[in-house]
């Protein structure tokens, strides 16, 4: 039951995280469209809408912390193993984000060395978010492990696109594809944690299915060599 509602809190933590960005959006009147403006600046120095979404990103991080804990429960196989300690760790280091290593407000001139940590500390989370969808890819056979690469190349691709937008943002100029790619490469994530999710709860013994179809294709190949060993008896 406690292993079920962990994983719940997976599902829910993305449905909070979408939550917060349309809210904060609304409440921030600089705030001029989804499409040229990154999630991180609604949480920003100086923001309006920072005390605002400051807690609920670390409710979601706690969320986040509480689905890795439900994926190492789910199995004791290493890749289930390693791909919650995955989870966790991005769920832990992305506590920092709205607490130690928020961004400027675009155009602000404030300390540059708040800009460089923030990036810094994003690459760690896309690093922690790459390796843990690639490790629990082949978690639940050949359709998720398919599912989890096409996430992989969406969230490559769309993250190349918001590097290259993003060049723009120390210098004020404006940026109209970059809060769109960005809210494309985090939505492919968000998506595979619920999925990934809804899959282990489909689980009833916690074990991944993919383990559970190699023990049918195995079991059968036992009973000729069990019958034989019996009649030589």
């Amino acid at each position: 039951m406690i292993r079920k509602l962990l994983l719940l809190s997976g599902m829910l933590a993305s449905l909070l995280y979408v939550g917060i960005d349309v809210l904060a959006a609304v409440r921030y009147p600089e705030y001029h469209s989804f499409s040229g403006q990154m999630v991180s600046e609604l949480m920003a120095k100086g923001a309006p809408t920072e005390r605002l979404v400051d807690p609920l990103f670390l409710l979601y991080g706690a969320l986040m912390l509480g689905f890795a804990v439900g994926v190492w429960l789910s199995g004791t196989r290493g890749r289930v193993r390693v791909t919650g300690g995955l989870l966790f760790a991005y769920a832990a280091t992305g506590l920092l984000g709205p607490t130690l290593y928020e961004m400027n407000v675009r155009g602000s001139g404030g300390d540059p060395s708040a800009d460089i940590w923030h990036i810094a500390l994003t690459a760690v989370l896309v690093v922690f978010i790459v390796a843990a969808v690639a490790t629990g890819a082949s978690l639940h056979g050949r359709p998720f492990r398919l599912y989890s690469f096409a996430t992989l190349l969406i969230m490559a691709g769309f993250g190349a696109l918001t590097s290259f937008a993003a060049r723009g943002l120390s210098a004020g100029a404006p940026t109209p594809w970059l809060g769109l790619a960005e809210r494309v490469d985090i939505g492919a994530f968000l998506v595979w944690v619920a999925v990934l999710g809804a899959s282990l709860l489909r689980t009833p013994s916690g074990a991944p299915a993919a383990a559970r179809t190699l023990a049918g294709r195995e079991a059968p190949s036992l009973a000729p060599a069990l019958g034989r060993g019996g009649a030589g008896v």
